[in-house]
């Protein structure tokens, strides 16, 4: 293989876009033809993994172990406990991981590798399930196999007819199947999802809280109804962020001042030096709890132009204050 400037510039350009939409048309035929020769088995087999008391346990050497490593991702990050075993691994120990409750998923495009072959009497012999995702309907795998899914394709996009990739996108499509259909029928919903990827956005939207982000205790700015105007502005200023809340004695609240507010009292030429926090106050302010989501809060600044929202109780109690900042610096927005 020559790779250097010269073979480089004398890139055929015409001929690769040829190969890349060839190749991607074999693909699309492959998985097109393999939807056609789908049939109950593939019921069975979601069947039993929805049974399973145990936990599916994936296999495959090569590209097919590749392909395994993500199809087991997908199932435990869809609501089916999974994990990938190395068959050259599971012969030397590993093997100790797989347990008669469990299910095993082999891929192999031949059905004939010997790491996998090797491994099908001890697999039998502990009564332990097995499902072969594979092209060869008449191999070793199959034969030993309780389910086969029919992986085949009629050739691979490789020009050569050698290089797994036809036969892996079938494999990792099949496995995307499977996924689907057994979170479907568990009912795996958005928060489930987010429960096994707390770190993605999706996590942090479903999963965080107003009370994991809002400011509370002296990081709260609040006043009483009867402060003079000058404290309220202190208080504002003090806490930073362009709001304060105003409460009764008992901690209720009354309503809230911003910087909004301040600029409308200004332009409308209203001597503020005499009045109180009550006088100026926005009365019967927007609120939420604090076992909403962030996300609802975000949504409700959106929804009405503002900057921060109060937190309150059933009684009105302020609890604290959600600022906008708060909900960039958690990532919610």
């Amino acid at each position: 293989m020559n790779s250097d400037a010269a073979t480089l510039d004398a890139l055929d350009t015409p001929r690769a876009l040829r190969l890349a939409r060839d190749t991607l048309g074999i693909e699309a035929d492959a998985l097109q033809a393999m939807s056609q020769r789908l049939d109950g088995v593939f019921g069975e087999v979601v069947q039993r993994i929805l049974r399973l008391s145990g936990r599916v346990v994936v296999m495959g050497m090569g590209k097919s172990g590749h392909v395994g490593r993500k199809v087991a991702a997908t199932l435990a990050s869809t609501g089916t406990p999974a994990f990938f075993v190395h068959p050259a691994e599971a012969s030397h120990g590993d093997l100790g991981m797989v347990t008669g409750i469990d299910l095993v998923l082999a891929l192999s495009n031949s059905g004939e590798a010997d790491e996998l072959a090797a491994l099908l009497p001890a697999i039998k012999r502990q009564g332990i399930a097995l499902v072969a995702m594979t092209g060869g309907a008449q191999s070793t795998l199959a034969r030993h196999a309780d389910w086969v899914l029919d992986t085949r394709v009629e050739r691979e996009a490789c020009p050569l007819n050698l290089a797994p990739t036809a036969s892996t996108t079938a494999q990792m499509a099949m496995g995307d199947a499977l996924a689907v259909a057994l979170l479907d029928a568990r009912g795996f919903g958005a928060e489930d999802f987010a429960r096994s990827h707390p770190g993605g956005a999706l996590g942090r939207k479903l999963l965080t809280h107003v009370r994991d982000v809002m400011r509370s205790g002296n990081e709260l700015p609040k006043v009483g109804a009867d402060a003079s105007f000058v404290e309220l502005m202190r208080e504002m200023s003090a806490k930073g962020l362009g709001c304060s809340a105003i409460v009764d004695a008992a901690g209720v609240l009354q309503g809230i001042f911003t910087d909004g507010d301040l600029r409308r009292c200004v332009e409308a030429g209203t001597d503020l030096r005499a009045l109180q926090a009550g006088d100026v106050m926005h009365k019967g302010p927007r609120t939420i709890a604090e076992d909403a989501l962030a996300v609802d809060a975000a949504s409700m600044m959106e929804e009405h132009g503002i900057t921060a929202v109060l937190v309150a109780d059933a009684q009105r109690q302020l609890r604290g204050v959600v600022h906008i900042r708060d909900l960039m610096r958690a990532k919610v927005i």
